[in-house]
C-alpha cells in the first residue's frame, strides 16, 4: 500500500524540477540582460549617443520588469510544488498499519483519493474539489493539473482548438521532446475546418503556415489533408470523408489527456480501475460466470460481469479451504465435513461444537441444527 501512495510523489517533485530549471534559464536571462546594461550605460557618448544609450536602457529596464514579473510567478509556483511534496512525503512517512480502532477512516482517506483522481479524469472537477475538500486531502490529490485541463476539453468538445494550441505552446519543448503528434493534429483538424467552410483560399493559407513545417515528419497525412481541397464537405470518399467526420474532436479529447497524463508523470488508467481490475481478475473463475454461482459471489452481479468483461482468469492451481468457523485450513488432518443443508465447514470444528453442545452441531449462517451422526465426509478432488 507504501508503494502505490510514493508514486503521488512522483507528479510535485517532476514538476518542481520543471520548475527550477524554468527558474534557471529566467536568471541566466537576466544575468544577460544586465551585461547588455552595463555595456550600454559606459558606451554612451556625445549627446545623441545619450539619447540612444537612454532608450536603449529604457528597453532594458522594461524587459527586466518582465522578467521579474516571470521570476515571481516561479517563485509562487516552487512554493506551491514544495508544499505539496512535503504534504505528499508526510502522507507516505505516516502511513503504516492501521489500528484496532481506527481500520474504516485509515482505508476511506485511500478510497478518497482514488475516487476523486477517478472523478478528476472523467471530468467531474467540481464534485471532485468537493470529496477533497470534505476529506481535508487537496494537497494529495492533482485538482490543479486537471482545472486548466478542464478548460482545453470543454473548448475542443465546442470545436476550439485556440485553448489546446495556447497548451502546446506552453510546451513545447517538452512536446517535441516526447515526440507528440499532438499540435500537428490539432492543425490539420483547423485546417479541415477552414476546407468544411468552404474558405478554400484562407486554408491553403493557413498549411503553407502552419502544415508545412511538419512536412519532414508527417509527409503522408499532411498530403491527405492537402487532398481534401480537392473535394467538398459532403465527399462520400472514405479517406476525406474521416478527417470530415466529428468523432475527429473526441479523439483529440483522447490525445491531449494522453499527453497531459505523460507530461505530468501521471498513470494513463485511473487508480480506482487498476484497483478494480485487480480484484475483479482475482475473484473470477470460470465458476463465477456460472448460472448456479454462489450469491455471496460478486460476480454473480450482472454490474461486475460486465466490469470483469475482458479480464484474464484467476489462477487457481492449488485451491485452499478454510473453515469459516475455525478460520483454519482444511486438509487432510482436518477434513470438510458437510451439513445435511449442504454447508461445510472443517471437522474439528464441528466436533468441538458437538461436545459443547451435547453431540449437536448449528450452522452459523441459517441456524440449521442436526445431531453430529448426521455430517458426512467431503472429498475435494
Amino acid at each position: 500500500m507504501a508503494l502505490l501512495d510514493a508514486q503521488a510523489v512522483t507528479v510535485p517533485f517532476e514538476s518542481l524540477k520543471r520548475v527550477t530549471r524554468e527558474r534557471k534559464y529566467a536568471i541566466e536571462e537576466v544575468e544577460g540582460l544586465l551585461g547588455e546594461v552595463q555595456q550600454a550605460a559606459g558606451g554612451a557618448g556625445g549627446e545623441a549617443g545619450s539619447e540612444a544609450a537612454a532608450a536603449r536602457l529604457e528597453q532594458y529596464e522594461k524587459q527586466l520588469q518582465g522578467l521579474k514579473r516571470k521570476l515571481e510567478a516561479t517563485s509562487l509556483c516552487e512554493r506551491q510544488e514544495l508544499a505539496r511534496c512535503r504534504a505528499r512525503l508526510q502522507h507516505v512517512h505516516d502511513l503504516g498499519p492501521p489500528a484496532r480502532d481506527a481500520q474504516v477512516e485509515w482505508s476511506r482517506r485511500r478510497i478518497d483519493r482514488l475516487l476523486v483522481d477517478h472523478m478528476l479524469r472523467g471530468g467531474y472537477n467540481r464534485a471532485a474539489a468537493g470529496l477533497a475538500a470534505s476529506a481535508g486531502i487537496e494537497a494529495l490529490v492533482e485538482l490543479h493539473i486537471f482545472g486548466g485541463a478542464q478548460r482545453v476539453v470543454e473548448a475542443l468538445r465546442g470545436h476550439d482548438c485556440g485553448p489546446a494550441l495556447a497548451w502546446c505552446e506552453e510546451n513545447r519543448a517538452r512536446l517535441r521532446k516526447a515526440k507528440s503528434k499532438l499540435e500537428f493534429k490539432l492543425r490539420v483538424q483547423e485546417f479541415v475546418e477552414l476546407v468544411r467552410a468552404g474558405q478554400q483560399l484562407e486554408a491553403i493559407a493557413y498549411a503553407r503556415r502552419h502544415l508545412a513545417p511538419w512536412a519532414p515528419q508527417h509527409m503522408p497525412e499532411l498530403q491527405r489533408a492537402a487532398a481534401l481541397l480537392a473535394f467538398q464537405a459532403g465527399t462520400q470518399c472514405a479517406p476525406y470523408r474521416q478527417l470530415l467526420d466529428d468523432a475527429r474532436w473526441l479523439e483529440l479529447v483522447d490525445l491531449f489527456h494522453q499527453e497531459l497524463y505523460r507530461l505530468n508523470c501521471l498513470p494513463p488508467t485511473s487508480l480506482l480501475s487498476i484497483h478494480l481490475q485487480a480484484g475483479l481478475s482475482a475473484l473470477k473463475t470460470p465458476l463465477s460466470l456460472a448460472d448456479s454461482c454462489c450469491r455471496e459471489d460478486p460476480l454473480h452481479l450482472p454490474a461486475f460481469r460486465a466490469l470483469a468483461e475482458g479480464l484474464p482468469f484467476a489462477k487457481h492451481v492449488h485451491s485452499k479451504l478454510i473453515c469459516a468457523l475455525s478460520h483454519t485450513l482444511m486438509n487432510e488432518h482436518n477434513p470438510p465435513a458437510a451439513l445435511p443443508n449442504g454447508y461445510v465447514y472443517s471437522q474439528k470444528a464441528l466436533q468441538e461444537m458437538a461436545a459443547a453442545h451435547g453431540g449437536r452441531v448449528t450452522c452459523p449462517r441459517t441456524g440449521f441444527s442436526c445431531d453430529v451422526s448426521q455430517l458426512r465426509r467431503v472429498y475435494v478432488s
